[in-house]
């Protein structure tokens, strides 16, 4: 295998999501035409391409929602739907012709670095080979569905599926339905079906800070407006950005003072939608706010005013072939479950087998948590960059600023790789260990170490996915690229 030259310089991106295409875009802008998106799918679109499931849509603004180097003037309204997300996705795939750079159903299922040449090579599931200088790893986190361990479920007759694989022929109108899970795809689905289903039984283990979401569409004047002045579309996304940062600290720091004013709002919000004294104590929740996911919604409440609308909160004991038994004996026939169970995030290991310097495994590197110098770089594994990788998720904004600001350093590297004739470049150990170690210093004063569950946290209760801060200060942090930090083998 000889080492390519700068001429020809492979870089391969895994994942054609948001980071995925973000960082083709940038490489193009930038002159680099030799690389190559990877997606075991059929399609781009990643999360968007998945959640197609009656009231999907994004939780975040549409204007700060986009890649701020390809902002659109033509959204509906002002949280996107997931449909709209994903024309938007298809839209600037076509834009900068990036299927000639794509490989679809190629699933990457290992990566082992070599150090005498600086390359990759990674195999694909079909046992395809293909050499890389540097991997980009765009694989998503909101990808494969978490299925929940309920005793009995095989044996349910039904219909079963999640929300991210939603059954589109299966027609739910005039059915019993049960939704399982009360977290951020059911606060969207429960009310887009509630009306159409004959029976719909919500099946909720924790309640959720839920807030209003102050949704409304778009006239078709304030669109011509933004096309006409793209400086309103800007400053538009300018101050959704800063708003969501002046009420940042609310949401992620363990302070009671700051957390009560979520809940006073978040409180005021459930005595609007719900009349029911005894309804609104069972959907209260009694953990600090912010400490697990807040949800956003204007009608989800309100659904349970609904005649065909039960909350259930007792335990559910088994799945029967018909139906659902609760720990008090209860058996509810339905005709179909969905299950709103979230994703299986796999924090504390990697995606598929990796193996860096000297052999070393990233599974084993990260068997304590996973760990990464800004959530990008891992010691051992040169030329790999990780995009939204550990500790490096929002709890209170776009998460789209936190990977821009990764493929500006990713951008970065790899100028300086090929300009420089660079073999690899590694981030030092101690360069690494001194950012995690300060950055896991101050999870002791964020909301998410204040005592209760949620998917943020690993087996031991250590935080290895959100940022304990502003997402600008993270900003600052992470788009410079500095050569001192890495070693430099040429």
């Amino acid at each position: 295998m000889n080492t390519p030259t700068p001429t020809d310089f492979p870089i391969a991106i895994i994942g054609a999501g948001f980071a995925g295409i973000g960082t083709a875009i940038k490489l193009k802008k930038a002159g680099i035409e030799s690389f190559t998106i990877f997606e075991r799918a059929s399609e781009v679109g990643g999360t968007w391409r998945d959640n197609t499931y009656p009231g999907a849509a994004c939780d975040v603004p549409s204007h700060a929602y986009s890649l701020s180097f390809e902002q659109i003037s033509t959204w509906s309204r002002r949280f996107a739907p997931s449909e709209e997300i994903q024309d938007y996705l298809l839209a600037i795939t076509e834009k900068w012709n990036l299927r000639k750079h794509m490989r679809f159903d190629t699933e990457i299922v290992d990566a082992r670095f070599d150090e005498e040449t600086g390359c990759w090579t990674l195999t694909t599931e079909a046992d395809e080979q293909f050499t890389a200088r540097v991997v980009v790893s765009c694989v998503g986190g909101l990808v494969d569905p978490a299925l929940p361990d309920i005793k009995g479920i095989q044996s349910f007759t039904g219909e079963v599926f999640h929300t991210a694989r939603w059954n589109h022929d299966y027609d739910l109108a005039g059915r019993r339905v049960a939704v399982i899970g009360t977290g951020a795809s059911a606060v969207q689905v429960v009310p887009s079906i509630a009306g159409e289903v004959a029976q719909l039984d919500v099946y909720q283990r924790t309640p959720a800070w839920v807030v209003p979401k102050r949704d409304r569409v778009y006239s078709e004047g304030f669109k011509r407006l933004l096309a006409r002045f793209p400086i309103l579309l800007r400053a538009s996304r300018f101050i959704k950005y800063w708003a969501s940062e002046l009420f940042g600290p609310m949401i992620f720091l363990d302070n009671e003072r700051l957390s009560s004013i979520g809940e006073k709002l978040s409180m005021a919000h459930l005595r609007a939608q719900v009349q029911d004294p005894e309804l609104r104590e069972k959907l209260k929740p009694d953990f600090q706010f912010g400490c697990k996911r807040m949800l956003i919604s204007d009608d989800y409440w309100a659904s349970f005013e609904r005649p065909n609308v039960e909350l259930v909160t007792d335990p559910i004991e088994e799945i029967k072939s018909a139906g659902i038994e609760t720990s008090d004996g209860t058996v509810r026939e339905v005709d179909a479950m969905v299950l709103a169970t979230g994703f299986a995030l796999g924090l504390a290991s990697a995606p598929f087998p990796i193996t860096g310097l000297g052999g070393r495994k990233l599974d084993d590197v990260w068997k304590d948590g996973a760990v990464a110098y800004k959530g990008m770089n891992v010691a051992g594994f040169p030329n790999w960059f990780i995009l939204m990788g550990p500790n490096t998720g929002p709890g209170h904004t776009s998460v789209l600023v936190y990977t821009e600001a990764q493929i500006a350093h990713t951008l970065a590297a790899i100028q300086k790789l090929r300009k420089e004739e660079i073999r690899y470049l590694d981030v030092r150990q101690k360069v690494q260990d001194r950012y995690n170690e300060r950055l896991q210093a101050r999870m002791k004063h964020m909301v998410w170490s204040s005592g209760c569950a949620s998917w943020y946290l690993s087996e031991d209760g250590s935080n290895h996915s959100l940022y304990p801060g502003f997402a600008a200060e993270y900003v600052l942090r992470a788009r410079p690229f500095r050569v001192g930090d890495y070693e430099v083998v040429r």
